[in-house]
């Protein structure tokens, strides 16, 4: 089954009068959209700014908070370190809140960002310290057209349980992805065109596959997009 969530089903936002501008996957209730937290993925955001922008110190708890810059650079700012770090194209941030920890962001004009939040135990990770990295698009581990964020041997882990996280180019006439039983396959396409004779999907759309072992799409246009595997259950509360 493969559910699709384009563009204009999805949540909408923006901070600073319209500076950074986000289309949402996964938006906060308040958020509208055609989609909620689901597995133990609780938010997605896609934000472009349209200037140089800050968002100010703001805290966080619990949370596993995920940002990939896809364009451009952004700086952050945190509690922890108490310093300015920059993060260019593939560059990759994790913050483990734990107990709390505040940050801040300035997103440079024609930047672009996934920011995702997963939801790990939170009877667990509310008890720990605050943890930060930041990876360069470089450390990450590759594989043909494919680049893993979290799995395998990837330098990020996280607690949130069964989360897996590729980005996959494409292109050539088609391709076919592989799933497990009992997990979800998030799919945002970055860029590019694919169809199937259950779906058409273009840049900026949004589809979730379970209960197949395989899918095979058509490629219209190419592209590269991200994908999340994450569990149908957990062995933890999640909001």
């Amino acid at each position: 089954m493969i559910n699709l969530f384009t563009k204009s089903q999805q949540a909408y936002g923006e901070f600073n009068n319209g500076e950074i501008i986000e289309n949402k996957p996964i938006g906060f209730p308040q958020d509208g959209g055609g989609l909620k937290p689901y597995s133990n993925i609780f938010y997605w955001a896609h934000a472009s700014a349209k200037k140089d922008s800050v968002i100010g110190l703001h805290p966080h708890k619990g949370f596993e908070i995920m940002s990939i810059v896809l364009e451009g650079e952004i700086i952050h700012y945190d509690t922890l370190l108490k310093k300015w770090i920059t993060l260019k194209k593939g560059d990759v941030q994790l913050i483990q809140a734990g107990g709390g920890i505040s940050h801040a962001e300035a997103m440079k004009k024609d930047a672009s960002i996934f920011q995702i939040w997963f939801n790990p135990d939170l009877r667990k990770t509310l008890q720990q310290e605050a943890k930060y990295i930041d990876v360069q698009h470089s450390d990450l581990p590759k594989n043909g057209n494919k680049t893993t964020v979290v799995g395998n041997k990837s330098p990020i882990q996280l607690e949130a349980e069964g989360i897996k996280i590729d980005f996959i180019e494409f292109d050539k006439e088609s391709f076919e992805l592989h799933f497990e039983d009992e997990f979800y396959y998030s799919i945002y396409i970055i860029e590019g065109e694919v169809k199937n004779e259950s779906i058409h999907a273009s840049t900026d759309d949004f589809f979730i596959i379970e209960n197949e072992s395989s899918v095979t799409f058509d490629v219209i246009s190419k592209g590269r997009l991200l994908s999340i595997k994450s569990p149908t259950t957990t062995s933890y509360p999640v909001y």
